[in-house]
């Protein structure tokens, strides 16, 4: 049966044993697409790549892949359709980086796996596509994580699969490295037109990489979509249980909770100026108050997850009196001020009032 989706899983049950743990997940993802499953801890993320890749055997439903039923494919048409990455470190011994990409050929190879001269040739593509060319000869017990987990996407390249399936890709990778790896990804991904299915933890770099997220969460798939339906900060942080702390769709990043209790600091601020300040208050866990802004400023984004208290003002409209009133209120009751504002001009002489009244009581840091 022809699907419209290159990869499309179908009402899939997922578990172990015979006993399913999530029921009726559906996947669809098309050539050239990232769909990244995340959700929290022990959510099952790993038990659908796992089913995915058929290391544990689907308890209901059926996967195809370019319309084949991927349960029935032979085991060495499915090593040249779909390559694999897990988060197991493999520890293989004296084998060079070339060796581990070659295995990626094995598929292609006759019963003693021997490389033709065209094997090599693409394992040496492959490790030049990953900026790794220069690891070749290099013993791969002796290489760095983002190296390996370079070689590694290298070796899956190398298999030349049509769907390429990544359980946490970057979690033993430095910030460096998650980068250059996802960016090669997405570049590969692109170009040779494969179909990706992947988990991640970091959900910055989901809501960046991403075409489409699937949320998992319990017996059941939540949510699935494009990254800028699925990052909903109250989503998220229902999705994840959190309690404290919150998450910023708009920077796509994790905050801590801001500081209780009565505020201590005003920060006069705008324009993305305040954020440094806004940071190193709530590190020191004294509570501020952040205005006036409006609310299209990139401060007033910042300032709703970090300060104690945000007086605001609607985007493009005129800042009240009583907007005004209650911000000096605010003002009088801290021990100071701090302005981070080079100037102030015709578009926000109401922060100019805020700055006079601060210098006049003594309260004023700029």
């Amino acid at each position: 049966m022809k699907q419209p989706y290159f990869f499309y899983a179908d009402h899939m049950d997922v578990g172990y044993d015979g006993k399913a743990l999530i029921t009726s997940v559906k996947i669809e993802v098309q050539r050239g697409e990232i769909l990244t499953l995340i959700g929290p801890n022990g959510a099952g993320k790993s038990t659908i790549l796992k089913s995915i890749t058929r290391q544990l055997k689907l308890i209901g439903g059926t996967v195809y892949l370019d319309g084949r039923d991927l349960q029935q494919m032979p085991g060495r048409d499915l090593a040249r359709s779909q390559a694999v990455l897990l988060t197991e470190r493999i520890r293989p011994e004296m084998m060079t980086c070339a060796d581990v990409v070659g295995t990626g050929r094995y598929p292609y190879t006759g019963t003693l796996g021997l490389l033709s001269a065209e094997d090599h040739e693409k394992v040496r593509q492959s490790l030049e596509l990953v900026h790794a060319a220069d690891l070749a000869d290099r013993d791969f017990g002796a290489i760095s994580d983002g190296q390996r987990q370079r070689v590694m996407l290298a070796r899956a390249l190398c298999q030349e699969p049509e769907l390429i399936v990544l359980d946490e890709p970057t979690s033993f990778l430095d910030i460096r490295h998650k980068l250059e790896f996802l960016t090669i990804l997405r570049q590969m991904v692109r170009e040779r037109q494969m179909a990706v299915v992947m988990s991640l933890h970091e959900l910055d770099l989901a809501q960046k990489i991403s075409d489409r997220v699937l949320c998992v969460n319990g017996p059941h798939v939540e949510r699935c979509g494009p990254p800028e339906e699925v990052f909903e900060p109250e989503y998220i942080r229902r999705l994840y249980g959190m309690e404290r702390g919150s998450y910023d769709a708009l920077f796509g990043c994790m905050e801590l909770p801001a500081p209780e209790g009565a505020c201590e600091c005003f920060v006069i601020c705008g324009g993305g100026s305040g954020i440094p300040l806004f940071r190193k208050l709530q590190r020191e866990n004294i509570p501020f108050a952040a205005g006036i802004l409006p609310e299209n400023d990139i401060d007033y984004e910042a300032a709703r997850h970090l300060a104690t208290q945000v007086l605001s003002s609607p985007a493009y409209e005129p800042v009240s009196e009583e907007m005004i009133a209650r911000a000096l209120e605010v003002l009088r009751g801290c021990r100071q001020v701090i302005c981070t504002l080079e100037r102030t001009g015709s578009g926000n002489q109401y922060q100019q009032v805020l700055t006079e009244e601060a210098r006049d009581r003594g309260l004023l840091v700029v």
